[in-house]
């Protein structure tokens, strides 16, 4: 092992994270959601890209070949019936969390995002055009004792292996009260 200089801060914690708390909810019978922000380095389906994000389930059941490395996020999905290639920078993921109970971790958006005006990830497919960066703010934990507001919670996409049917997955359920969740604050 290489003793990090001073100054030197080390590689970032994110792939750790994001790997630890894909394995905690694989342990505890939950589904494992990333949100991630994209642009024209992430490989995902555009026709599912909202805002410039979209929420991938990446539970085992759901993914085949998944690769959760330093550098990307790496597997196979259906997504209304056909296999796709699922290609994600660990910097653009802003997000993984518990579908059923919302649990997880937000991160910052990445700090060197490029949205050209037609989004075209690697591998040639066009995506919307005009679509503009989201908020460099994302998405964050907030607690749910606080009174209401409206907010969303991204909507995952369509990314079940016998997807022989294209029904849309059930939305979670709402997280109960006094316990941090995932919202996505505007």
């Amino acid at each position: 092992m290489i003793p990090s200089a001073p100054g030197n801060s080390g590689s970032s914690t994110r792939p750790y994270l994001i790997r630890a708390l894909h394995d905690w909810c694989t342990d505890n019978g939950f589904t494992p959601y990333i949100a991630v922000f994209v642009d024209a380095s992430v490989r995902v389906p555009m026709e599912y890209v909202k805002n410039n994000e979209i929420v991938l389930n990446v539970g085992f059941e759901a993914t085949t070949g998944m690769k959760l490395g330093n550098e990307y996020v790496e597997f196979k999905a259906r997504f209304g019936g056909t296999s796709r290639d699922i290609v994600v920078p660990v910097d653009h993921v802003i997000a993984i969390y518990a579908r059923e109970n919302g649990q997880g971790m937000a991160f910052p958006a990445p700090t060197e995002a490029h949205v050209p005006s037609a989004v075209e990830p690697p591998g040639g497919e066009a995506g919307p055009s005009g679509e503009r960066a989201a908020p460099a703010g994302g998405l964050r934990l907030a607690s749910t004792d606080r009174p209401a507001q409206p907010q969303t919670q991204p909507q995952p996409a369509d990314v079940e292996r016998d997807a022989g049917d294209d029904e849309t997955p059930p939305e979670p359920p709402a997280p109960g009260t006094g316990r941090p969740s995932l919202k996505r604050i505007k």
